[in-house]
C-alpha cells in the first residue's frame, strides 16, 4: 500500500464537501444510521480501495474492506462497506466512487497491457512515465503497481536521463561517449539512460555504452533494426521503447524484440464502473 498524507487526502475530500451536503442537510436526515456499499460492475483490476477507506474513515465512519487492491475480482463484487451517520456517508459517496473508479480504469489498462506482452514475452516489463496527469501523481503511482506495471522514473532527482535537451547545454552536445562517462562518474548507483530521437542517434548512444538507450517514437520496425545493432555495438545495453506504446500496438513492439515498454496510456484510460448503494439501517 502506498501512503497518502493526511493533507493529500483532505484536500481530495475539501474539493468536494467543504461546506457539508446541502441536499441532505436540507432534508433533516444527516443523524440516521446508514449503510453505503461500493462495487466494481464489471469484472477486473482493482486499485484504490486502501485510499477509499482512509477518505471515509476521515469522516468518521466505520469500513471494512472486502477487497485488496490489485486483485482481479467478478463482476459486482463488492469493494468496501462504510457504516455511519447519513450525512458523513453522503459526504464520503462521491469522492470515494470517484477514487476507486480513476485507480482501477488505469490499473485495468496496464493489466491488459501486460497481458497482451506476456502473452509474447513473459519477461518484459512495462514502465509508466511521471507524465500523469496534474494533480493525481500519488494515485497514479498507486493504480500502475496494482497493474502490474513498474515505474519509469517518479521525478528528476531519483534517476538519469539524458535528452536532447540536456546535451543541447552540453559543450560539446555531439560527444555521446563524454556525456555518458561524465554521468557514470557523478551518479555511479544509477543506471545512466538516453533518449534517442533517431536511428543515428540510437547507434551513438549505443557507442557510449548508456545502460538503457531509450528509444522515443520508434516504429516496431525502426527498434528491430536498433535492436539488431545493439548486440553488436553494447551487448550490456538495454533498449526500451517509449512514445506512443499502447494497449493497440504494445504487442507489435514486443514482437520486435522489446522487453522494456515505457508508456503514459494507463493515466488516460477510462475509469472504472463504481456502483454506490446507500441505505439507512
Amino acid at each position: 500500500m502506498f501512503y497518502l498524507s493526511d493533507a493529500e487526502l483532505d484536500k481530495l475530500l475539501l474539493d468536494d464537501i467543504a461546506y457539508g451536503d446541502l441536499t441532505t442537510r436540507a432534508l433533516g436526515f444527516g443523524r440516521q444510521a446508514g449503510k453505503m456499499t461500493l462495487c466494481r460492475q464489471k469484472a477486473g483490476r482493482v486499485s484504490g480501495v486502501a485510499i477509499a477507506a482512509r477518505l471515509l474513515q476521515k469522516l468518521g465512519l466505520e469500513v471494512v474492506i472486502q477487497e485488496q487492491d490489485g486483485t482481479d475480482v467478478n463482476a459486482e463484487t463488492v469493494l468496501l462497506t462504510a457504516f455511519g451517520q447519513a450525512e458523513n456517508l453522503h459526504q464520503g459517496w462521491k469522492v470515494a466512487q470517484n477514487v476507486l473508479e480513476w485507480c482501477s480504469g488505469v490499473a485495468q489498462y496496464m493489466a491488459q497491457m501486460l497481458a497482451s506482452a506476456h502473452e509474447i514475452n513473459p519477461l518484459v516489463q512495462i514502465a509508466c512515465t511521471r507524465k500523469s496527469i496534474p494533480g493525481t501523481k500519488s494515485l497514479a503511482i498507486a493504480a500502475v503497481i496494482d497493474g502490474g506495471g513498474i515505474l519509469h522514473r517518479a521525478g528528476t532527482a531519483e534517476s538519469v536521463l539524458l535528452f536532447a535537451n540536456h546535451r543541447h547545454f552540453y559543450a560539446q552536445p555531439d560527444d555521446w561517449a563524454a556525456m555518458v562517462t561524465r554521468l557514470k562518474y557523478a551518479a555511479p548507483e544509477k543506471k545512466i539512460i538516453v533518449e534517442a530521437d533517431n536511428i543515428e542517434e540510437a547507434f551513438a548512444a549505443l557507442a557510449a555504452q548508456a545502460d538503457i538507450v531509450q528509444l522515443d517514437k520508434f516504429t516496431p520496425e525502426e527498434f528491430a533494426l536498433v535492436l539488431a545493432k545493439q548486440q553488436i555495438l553494447a551487448p550490456m545495453s538495454l533498449l526500451s521503447a517509449a512514445g506512443g506504446v499502447t494497449l493497440l500496438n504494445i504487442a507489435e513492439y514486443v514482437r520486435a524484440g522489446a522487453q522494456l515498454l515505457v508508456t503514459s496510456a494507463p493515466y488516460y484510460a477510462s475509469p472504472a464502473d463504481i456502483k454506490v448503494k446507500l441505505k439507512p439501517v
